[in-house]
């Protein structure tokens, strides 16, 4: 794996970890090519069941990099447009990955960092993360993340921090649902590995399939369409061999089989 980005898989968990401590792990162009090619992967693979996703060093991503930010200045609006559209793109695939996402949050969290927050399924944070939106400081707006901040906060929430740029703690972050949890810094990793065994304890296939399910919801405009969708959805994971087996052991007052790897 290329220097700016580590994938490692250890049984069923994968841990993807932005690795450019030297800059807290800021975006640039080729952590965004490596990160949507590392995604790429983990979906294809049938062996991943959980990603977490951290950063190394001191921050989990303070957004972009200056240097990077530089270039986009310098650069036409065509070139800035397929820059945006590459983060959009990588920011879409960590959303609708098809498997569930833990961010595991500390130190600096800004612009394209709450971003990836935002995006996973589950977030938590230590007591000492910091977030913040800032690009309207620099005359510029959110727009790429914009989609799954929105989805996380909420519209209230997001025109405030979008149009003030104000940084905020991580207690208000789990007020206004960036992350779903906080606690201390040494507490952080445990907290982690719960959430890990907990998604462990799922079917593989039904833990995959939330995520679309909830999106599947949130989108529909039609309730007949939807109540259908969702009867043809329940009507197969039961007699699928997830679906059978996952009954059979709470009947049997046992595990399932996918708890034993």
């Amino acid at each position: 794996m290329p220097e700016s980005l580590s994938l490692h898989r250890e049984h069923a968990v994968c841990r993807l970890r932005l690795n450019r401590p030297a800059v807290h792990n800021a975006f640039d162009a080729a952590l965004i090519a490596e990160l949507s090619g590392a995604l790429h992967a983990i979906a294809a693979d049938a062996q991943t069941r959980v990603v977490v996703l951290e950063g190394e060093g001191t921050s989990f991503c303070a957004g972009a990099d200056l240097d990077w930010m530089r270039n986009q200045a310098r650069a036409s609006e065509a070139e800035n447009h397929a820059d945006a559209l590459a983060l959009a793109r990588v920011l879409r695939a960590l959303a609708e990955l098809p498997k569930p996402t833990v961010a595991r949050v500390h130190g600096a969290a800004f612009g394209g960092g709450v971003g990836l927050v935002a995006c996973c399924d589950i977030a938590i944070a230590s007591d000492q993360a910091k977030f913040g939106l800032s690009e309207a400081r620099l005359g510029l707006l959110p727009a790429t993340i914009a989609p799954h901040v929105i989805a996380a906060i909420g519209a209230r929430e997001a025109r405030r921090w979008f149009a003030t740029a104000e940084s905020f703690d991580a207690h208000t972050a789990r007020r206004i649902g960036l992350v779903h949890e906080v606690v201390a810094a040494d507490a952080l990793d445990a907290a982690i590995e719960k959430q890990v065994g907990l998604l462990l304890r799922a079917g593989p296939l039904a833990a995959a399939a939330a995520k679309k399910l909830v999106r599947d919801v949130v989108a529909a405009n039609d309730g007949e369409a939807l109540d259908r969708a969702n009867a043809d959805l329940i009507a197969r994971l039961r007699v699928s061999t997830e679906g059978q087996e996952g009954i059979a052991a709470f009947l049997e007052k046992r595990k399932p089989g996918w708890t034993q790897t």
